[in-house]
């Protein structure tokens, strides 16, 4: 499978829509904020337009939502979806993050580490039974997907931080939920989990945000439901969960995206204790799997060249207390993250703590540190996903 770029052809279109876009004057109605008299009547006063979206270009993405409340032609820029194509086409890399989560059934959130800032998401325009159901959520390029059941049928909805909105995304070819999920760059990878009628799958499917479309992939060889997934080394994993009520799963399988086939890893999670446990807590930080073993709150690394695990130190929050359930394990950048709810003398908070790897473990002691803090909010995650922004995802 290739995944190429966009043309310099089509690029060069939307220069030239975008350059229409932001010439936009008072005779159109759009109050601009810009004078129409001399130099000044451009994105950046004194800079011709060219030079001004290369500047903007540089803009984190985070502040994309500030931005665009500037005036109705920022607006019109930032959800036109320019600047980031743009940043591809320069070559920008951003190594920033955002943290959804939800841990009140109000909502979606997100946080700024970079900033130490919270933003409130707009509702989901979804019908009330989708509000109540079992959600998994995946964050891939710049859209978070929350997949959950509607009345009639399983739903997928996206927010696309450009457009700053909630909208239907179209959905998989087999419909499914308690599947595993990864995602690299721009595409993304579930896998296994159960259909509509409780039928455990074997079947995989690629999205492409780039396009928003799906696209089925070769089998598993075992179905698998509760499962967890994860990308290393340019590769998809899926380890763990149950391929029936009452069989574990401690196998593992890789699917390589340039043979287009699945490799099956035997003993490749051993930390399973049946039907009650969380899917497989895991995150992958340089290309290292990290996972948590709930019963004992340790984390463990495991190594590549000898399919074991070696112990770490302690989680900074319990993860036995429900089997591993209502607790985020993810990466965010160079570093591991775990969201875990708190109850203080204050009342109830969910904590972000997070650890770097590189800092290494004294005396089997992981320094975690305090990322941010949402107070008065409940202590049970319910879904949690990482964007991150480092680049465009390229196979050749």
């Amino acid at each position: 499978m290739t995944k190429k770029l966009r043309s310099d052809s089509s690029m060069q279109e939307d220069d030239e829509k975008v350059s229409s876009l932001v010439r936009m004057d008072s005779r159109e109605g759009v109050n601009d904020g810009f004078s129409r008299n001399g130099p000044s009547d451009s994105l950046l006063p004194g800079l011709i337009d060219d030079v001004a979206l290369n500047c903007l270009a540089w803009v984190s993405r985070s502040d994309y939502a500030s931005l665009s409340g500037i005036n109705k032609r920022y607006n019109l820029l930032i959800k036109s979806g320019y600047l980031s194509e743009l940043r591809k086409k320069l070559g920008i890399v951003e190594l920033e993050h955002l943290v959804y989560l939800v841990c009140d059934p109000r909502g979606w959130e997100a946080f700024d580490p970079k900033r130490n800032r919270w933003v409130v998401l707009p509702r989901i325009p979804c019908d009330e039974c989708f509000n109540h159901a079992d959600k998994e959520s995946l964050a891939v390029g710049s859209e978070l997907l929350v997949f959950g059941r509607e009345l009639m049928d399983f739903a997928i909805w996206k927010y696309s931080l450009v457009c700053r909105e909630w909208v239907k995304c179209e959905g998989m070819n087999r419909p499914r939920c308690l599947f595993a999920s990864g995602s690299l760059g721009s595409i993304a990878i579930v896998a296994g989990g159960s259909d509509r009628y409780g039928t455990v799958l074997d079947s995989a499917e690629l999205y492409d945000s780039s396009s928003g479309t799906w696209e089925l992939l070769p089998n598993m060889h075992i179905p698998r439901r509760l499962c967890s997934g994860f990308f290393m080394d340019g590769k998809f994993y899926v380890i763990g969960g149950m391929s029936s009520p009452t069989v574990s799963l401690t196998c593992g399988e890789e699917y390589n995206l340039k043979t287009r086939s699945w490799r099956k890893i035997e003993g490749m999670y051993p930390y399973v204790n049946g039907a009650a446990q969380a899917p497989p807590l895991v995150a992958v930080v340089d290309n290292q799997l990290y996972a948590v073993e709930h019963l004992t709150n340790m984390v463990k690394k495991y190594d590549k060249d000898n399919n074991s695990w070696s112990e770490l130190g302690r989680l900074p929050v319990r993860a036995d207390s429900s089997n591993g359930w209502g607790l985020a394990f993810k990466a965010c950048g160079e570093k591991l993250l775990v969201v875990g709810g708190q109850r203080g003398p204050e009342g109830e908070a969910v904590v972000l703590n997070s650890w770097c790897p590189k800092t290494g473990v004294s005396n089997g002691t992981i320094d975690w540190q305090v990322l941010g803090v949402k107070e008065h909010v409940g202590v049970f995650v319910y879904n949690c996903a990482v964007m991150g922004w480092s680049g465009e995802m390229r196979l050749d």
